[in-house]
């Protein structure tokens, strides 16, 4: 069942990077466990918002499900301009952002950032640190993260300054596995044959870390 929040969320996939150490292939359509990894995102994302869009370069591989695509703002922006352009070309104020490569996407993970009320940014944090791939980030943003592009400073694990951030936890690192290089889609692949990838996933049922601030 598609989540009550979805009216006001959509959701944007990067796909905007070259994938050089993949020669050049579209990531997203990379086979794990037998489907594209667009494909398993797609099935995670719907469970939250039918509005999902890609920002990149047009490609058969998004057109021939119906995906939207947007070119990047910023050129070599990287992932903080993807979010930029997201932002801007959203049809909702708040964007779940993911990145094209992340093929262990869960619905519940995905439902419990959806379910946070009242905070700017909602983003997922893992044992290496924040995800900010895996966020939702509102529409307010966007002024922020666009004047930190113009000084040149494209971290995007700098959250936005400024705004009230919410994390949820996530106790396994599988849902944020990325695939960049063809070790990496092994790993994913081998995943999968072993049957660890990950059907869901333990959330903290509060925030690790409370609401904040990040002017103050």
């Amino acid at each position: 069942m598609e989540a009550t929040t979805s009216r006001a969320l959509a959701a944007a996939i990067l796909a905007g990077g070259r994938a050089t150490r993949l020669g050049g292939i579209n990531k997203g359509a990379l086979e794990v466990g037998g489907a594209a990894i667009v494909d398993r995102q797609l099935a995670a994302l719907r469970s939250v918002t039918r509005d999902i869009f890609v920002v990149g370069r047009p490609d058969p591989l998004w057109t021939a499900r119906g995906l939207r695509v947007v070119a990047d703002e910023i050129a070599a922006a990287g992932p903080l301009g993807g979010i930029y352009t997201a932002l801007l070309h959203s049809p909702a104020d708040r964007t779940l952002i993911v990145g094209c490569d992340m093929p262990f996407l869960v619905p519940d993970v995905l439902g419990r950032l959806a379910s946070v009320d009242g905070a700017d940014v909602v983003v997922a944090r893992s044992a290496r640190g924040v995800e900010p791939l895996c966020a939702i980030y509102s529409r307010a943003c966007a002024a922020e993260i666009r004047a930190r592009l113009e000084r040149g400073a494209y971290e995007a694990s700098a959250l936005p300054a400024g705004f009230r951030i919410a994390e949820v936890g996530v106790e396994r690192g599988l849902v944020f596995v990325n695939v960049n290089t063809p070790h990496d889609y092994e790993r994913a692949r081998r995943l999968v044959e072993r049957q660890l990838e990950p059907k869901e996933d333990r959330i903290t049922t509060g925030r690790d870390r409370p609401m904040t601030d990040t002017g103050s």
